[in-house]
């Protein structure tokens, strides 16, 4: 065998450097190429994550600043269908300056003013109220004096004095009897200066017209020229709201006397004593669609205020939103839960431009279920009949989109905390309850009639921003009901309190049933048809 000589000995050892050079470059190369491929994942996971950052921004400016419909015109779902690129909402609306009422100087605010409590240049409506037995004998009865007591009252449009003069009166002939004089109908308080149609006014201006006890107190003295101090104002609502307490507690009992109610709750803040700020409180609210509301105040979310809420007896349907106390509470109960579409399909609303395809997809099959009930209500179909269309043309639909949901969550093409990822993930978690209302011909599709009665509450605390303390929560709630309960019968709240706190000092715990909003609706009903 040859040995190599030492020319070929160099030249092996540098092909084998030149070889272990060549492998460490490749690996090099390699380490690169997965390097590079790691950021470029990377990239796409934070354009991705950038994306449904900004979908959520743009979900958030349109809740605060944008148009709250969710209607889609048939175009914008065409568009949809097509991954059209869609203009976004608004970020932002213009309001010009409010015009705030004209207020007295705060010098005169702050100072007691002097003077007779009511006003002298009011004009007087005078009413004399003579004793029965002097109106069966006049003859027999000479009058001696009489006995003057005033009250300040309140029509649309202006401010007057209702005078009550019980004249006095001495039997002819017996010098030493005592004088009789007549009584004073009930009042809602002794010595109260305010009458019941002032207070009525008070109520409605805050509870219907959105109207802060300050901004009231603004307008009757710059229109009036009548000085009403906000501390008097109140303690005027606190006064009306226990005198209603009895008429709220029956409409209550109205709302949770069937088998199906629908369930929500809104944030209210509050003034917290001791802590010098607001906390969150919450009006939470019974809804009777087509008939009653019923609103109950708590300082909490907690459980325990659907305890307090919903009465024991309350046996049928819940239908609410997807907040976990509401399951919990169902399941303990025993009461069958109903889920909402609208909230359902809110998620994929707000997502339509983050996947738009797939968002329009499931968009037009939801206004299909939403059209077959469109549908039903128009033909004024009874419970039976609407389970029935439900059973044979929705649930197919439905059994469809609960796949097409499966098939895309499993498929891991969209982010679990996306927009859209976050709405199926919502809609899947609630199917069972989604489908509630198929079985049962009386529940409505969505709980949307309960939002819109709590929609007067969330303009109020917009003007009036909180409540003073939490026990005036439930004065608010015990107004707010019967207020909301004039609307659903169509009766103007005005008159009905006008009326009914004048007859409620002198009425029994029997006639309150006759002095709720239905039944004073139906005896005016009554009145007007005889007339």
């Amino acid at each position: 065998m040859a040995v190599p000589t030492p020319r070929e000995l160099e030249l092996a050892a540098q092909l084998s450097l030149l070889a272990k050079e060549r492998d460490a470059a490749m690996e090099k190369c390699a380490e690169a190429e997965a390097r590079g491929l790691r950021l470029e994942e990377q990239i796409n996971q934070l354009v991705r994550e950038n994306r449904a950052l900004r979908h959520k921004l743009d979900a958030l400016s349109q809740r605060i600043f944008g148009k709250k419909s969710e209607q889609l015109s048939p175009d914008q779902m065409q568009l949809l269908l097509q991954e059209m690129e869609t203009p976004g909402p608004a970020l932002g609306k213009e309001y010009g300056p409010e015009a705030s009422p004209t207020q007295p100087p705060r010098s005169e605010r702050t100072q007691r003013r002097p003077g007779p409590r009511l006003p002298e240049n009011l004009p007087v409506i005078e009413e004399v109220l003579v004793p029965e037995a002097v109106k069966a004998a006049p003859e027999q009865w000479r009058r001696i004096g009489e006995e003057v007591s005033e009250q300040i009252d309140y029509e649309p449009g202006g401010f007057f004095r209702r005078r009550l003069v019980r004249p006095k009166y001495v039997r002819r002939g017996d010098a030493d009897a005592v004088p009789v004089a007549a009584a004073l109908p009930p009042t809602l308080q002794e010595r109260c200066v305010a009458a019941p149609g002032l207070i009525a006014q008070i109520l409605v201006g805050k509870y219907q017209d959105h109207l802060p006890l300050y901004r009231q107190e603004g307008i009757f003295w710059s229109r009036h020229l009548v000085w009403l101090p906000r501390q008097s104002m109140a303690r005027w609502v606190e006064l009306a709201a226990d005198w209603l307490r009895p008429i709220y507690d029956a409409i209550g009992r109205e709302v949770f006397g069937g088998n199906y109610v629908q369930l929500d709750e809104t944030p209210i803040r509050y003034l917290a004593p001791g802590h010098g700020q607001t906390r969150t409180g919450y009006l939470w609210t019974a809804n009777q669609p087509g008939g009653e509301v019923f609103y109950q105040w708590h300082p909490s979310r907690a459980g325990d205020c659907l305890r307090e809420l919903v009465p024991e007896a309350f046996a049928g349907v819940a239908q609410s939103d997807g907040y976990g106390v509401y399951e919990r509470f169902a399941e303990e109960r025993g009461l069958i839960q109903a889920g909402c579409w609208a909230h359902a399909r809110r998620g994929f609303y707000q997502s339509r431009e983050e996947s738009p395809r797939l968002a329009g997809i499931i968009l037009r099959q939801i206004g299909k279920l939403y059209a077959i009930e469109a549908e039903l209500r128009e033909e004024r179909a009874g419970p039976e009949e609407r389970r029935r269309h439900r059973r044979a043309r929705s649930l197919p639909l439905l059994n469809r989109l609960y796949w097409l949901l499966r098939r895309v969550k499993l498929s891991g093409r969209i982010l679990p905390r996306s927009g859209l990822g976050r709405a199926i993930d919502y809609a899947l978690k609630q199917w069972s309850v989604l489908l509630t209302y198929v079985e049962h011909g009386e529940v409505e599709i969505d709980n949307n009639a309960c939002e819109r009665k709590i929609r007067p509450t969330a303009v109020g605390k917009k003007n009036w921003l909180f409540i003073g303390h939490a026990e005036a929560g439930q004065r608010s709630a015990v107004v707010y009901t019967v207020i909301e309960s004039c609307r659903a019968h169509g009766i103007d709240p005005l008159a009905y309190l006008r009326d009914v706190l004048t007859r409620l000092p002198a009425a029994t715990n029997w006639q309150v049933p006759e002095l709720t909003p239905a039944a004073w609706a139906k005896a005016t009903d009554s009145q007007l048809k005889a007339a």
